[in-house]
Order: structure tokens, then sequence, then C-alpha cells
């Protein structure tokens, strides 16, 4: 695949994770129960990304974003905007499948509240690197929440504070790359009130006025 480099099902690079892990392998045998692997074709022009693997959402289903609140937001606004086919019916053999985009975390292993340390963040951070080396056509990345946006631009080598974190803001990275914000479509969000299935519309329809045809 490019050389794309991924974790093991068993990555042992950050302990607590696996502790973590491990608890809910034993609690719930049929989960996924382990790395969440990125969704999408690798010739996709667009990348997302996200945390990390909600505990009853990616990491119950192995797919990301599926099974949890944030992903019914987000799998109908990608195929709102024609970078997806099919229903989303929250379960990776629903046949959805996406077309111009792919999906990935930043942290690849659920975390204990859903809030992963710097040291995981580092951890994880060659993966996603790796991820975007192996996408030949990649121009654009959409950084959903805060901590997508800092693992993004620090995997990249830049200066943080050069790239600040805005909802709907354009930054221009370099080779040519082009990173776009949005709130987390989480649950805690929408039910605040802090993001709005328009706002986040917005901020998609964003990101494809900067990606060429």
């Amino acid at each position: 695949m490019n050389g794309l480099s991924v974790p093991t099902k068993d990555c042992a690079l950050c302990p607590r994770l696996v502790a973590f892990r491990q608890t809910h392998q034993r609690a719930y045998p049929d989960w996924h129960n382990g790395p969440v692997a990125s969704f999408g074709p690798l010739d996709a022009p667009i990348l997302f990304v996200g945390l990390a693997p909600g505990l009853r959402g990616a990491n119950r289903t192995g797919r990301p974003f599926t099974g949890d609140y944030a992903g019914d937001l987000l799998y109908p606004t990608l195929a709102k905007f024609g970078l997806a086919q099919g229903e989303y019916g929250a379960d990776p053999n629903d046949g959805f499948r996406l077309t111009g985009a792919r999906i990935t975390n930043a942290v690849r292993c659920v975390p204990p509240e859903n809030k992963p340390l710097p040291a995981e963040f580092n951890a994880c951070r060659p993966f996603l690197e790796a991820e975007m080396a192996a996408m030949p056509r990649l121009r654009a990345l959409f950084a959903i929440g805060r901590d997508a946006h800092q693992a993004i631009v620090g995997g990249m080598g830049l200066r943080k504070s050069a790239f600040v974190f805005a909802h709907g803001a354009v930054h221009r990275l370099r080779d040519g790359l082009v990173l776009v914000d949005s709130y987390h479509c989480s649950r805690y969000n929408t039910n605040t009130g802090r993001l709005t299935e328009a706002m986040f519309h917005q901020a998609v329809a964003t990101l494809l006025a900067q990606v060429p045809s």
C-alpha cells in the first residue's frame, strides 16, 4: 500500500492505551478493541483527521467515527457533498463507502475519557505522517477538532503558533497543502450549540473550495 505504515493489532507503543484496550477486550471480546485503521481510498485528494476512536464507536466497530454520534453528522455530510456513496448505517458492513476522501485519527487507539496524552499523540505521529505521504493526490486536510489540527501541524514540523485553530479557518501549509478547521462534530458540541449542522456543512464547503477540480 504505497509503503503505508500502520500500527499492528497488538501495538504496544502506549502502555496506558494498551491497558485500557485490554480491559475492554476482556469485557467486550466481540468488539474491535484495537488500533483503528483509516477508511477511504488512498488516492483521495482530501484527508479528514479526527482525534481518536470513540469507546463505543470506532473502538467497537473498527471503522473511524462509526457507531457514535459524531459519525451521524460526519458521514451524511460527506455524502451530501459528493465525497461518499451509499447510506450510512453506523455499521462497517452498511455498504457506505468514501469516494473523494479518506478518514483517519491522530491517535489510533481509544483513550480513557477520550483524552490522549501528549506522549500518545507523539507515538502515533509517524502513522499520520505515513498516511499523508502514502496519499499521492493529497491536496487538503480537514481537522475535526483542535487536537487534530495540532497533530497535523506538528506532524508536518510546522510552528503551531503560526497556524491558530479556528472553526472554518483556512491554513496554507507547505508543499501546497491546505488545512481547514472545524469544531469537533461531537454530541457535546452540537448539544451546546457550539457547532451546528449548518456550521459543519459550511466548513466542508470551505474545504472543497480549496481543492482544485
